[in-house]
């Protein structure tokens, strides 16, 4: 198995191993991206990025299933960020790094 695409327990990264870690990202929206204006926010320098809820999830993140409900109209860079590549395997530990124990 390719290191670059396992979990930290060997696993392969999948929809039903992901931990949507990248979904607590900032995401800048790009000029084709076609998302609902509920899950938009302008930021602090007058762009357009994904809306992130009080608990730093965004906004099109499904609780529930942790799966994004907009999927087919993700934000380009939601396209590019490939699960199991090395930014992705990044997020994950941190994310294990930071939630409390």
């Amino acid at each position: 198995m390719n290191d670059n695409t396992a979990t930290d327990d060997g696993a392969p990264v999948t929809c039903a191993t992901c931990r949507a870690c990248c979904c607590k990202l900032e995401v800048m929206l790009m000029g084709d991206d076609d998302i609902p204006t509920r899950f938009t926010l302008r930021d602090q320098w007058g762009g357009w990025v994904m809306r992130r809820l009080d608990d730093g999830w965004c906004a099109a993140l499904d609780r529930q299933t942790m799966l994004c409900t907009i999927y087919e109209r993700r934000p380009f860079i939601c396209r590019e960020f490939q699960a199991g590549e090395y930014d992705c395997l990044e997020e994950r530990r941190q994310l294990v790094i930071l939630k409390p124990v």
